[in-house]
């Protein structure tokens, strides 16, 4: 865990927010709440944030951003070795983010507009972007013919659960468990060797 001490004023809000948010949910949280845990007046947290929503604006986009920079880091390769790296990038923060992952998957729908249209846009080119990985690699015949949106998003709620169980000092490393999670979406649990 990051030393506190280190973080300015409003990282620590940010911060603590998170985990708030985490533990109680977006809507159950106050900034009553918030600023107890903070040990200050409430009115102070006025002074470096607007608003809770300004807070879960912060943890949802700087997370997409996060999941975007990382899948685009993968272009380029061919599409399975693409779509393995693309699975690992986005395991990878989960595990370095689980608060503000949880933040992520569960309360984004507590964004007001114009936030919410733009997440939802977010989202799609993030979907879109899997999408063309794995068509390409149905169309040159690495992938067996299977419909994009279903593969998309049964590789992806597969992934975005792992913040629910993954622990830093669990039985599988990080690596290990990109490594181990990226066969499974890909090749599934049999042995070719074997039938």
């Amino acid at each position: 865990m990051e030393n506190l001490i280190t973080l300015n004023r409003k990282e620590q809000i940010e911060k603590h927010a998170t985990g708030m948010f985490r533990d109680r949910g977006y809507a159950a949280s106050s900034m009553r709440d918030l600023a107890a845990l903070l040990g200050i007046e409430a009115a102070s947290l006025y002074s470096h944030i607007r608003s809770k929503e300004q807070i879960l604006q912060n943890i949802v986009f700087k997370m997409a951003s996060a999941f975007i920079e990382a899948v685009e880091a993968t272009e380029g390769a061919e599409p399975a070795l693409q779509l393995t790296a693309a699975i690992k990038a986005h395991f990878r923060v989960i595990a370095r983010n689980l608060d503000a992952s949880a933040v992520f998957f569960n309360e984004w729908r507590h964004l007001s507009e114009p936030h919410l249209a733009k997440f939802l846009a977010l989202r799609d080119q993030y979907e879109q972007f899997y999408f063309q990985i794995i068509n390409k690699g149905i169309n040159s015949g690495v992938f067996k013919p299977m419909n994009e949106k279903l593969v998309i998003r049964t590789m992806l709620s597969s992934i975005n659960g792992t913040h629910r169980w993954y622990r830093k000092d669990g039985e599988l490393s990080e690596d290990q468990i990109a490594d181990q999670l990226s066969e499974l979406l890909i090749h599934g649990i049999t042995n070719p060797g074997k039938k």
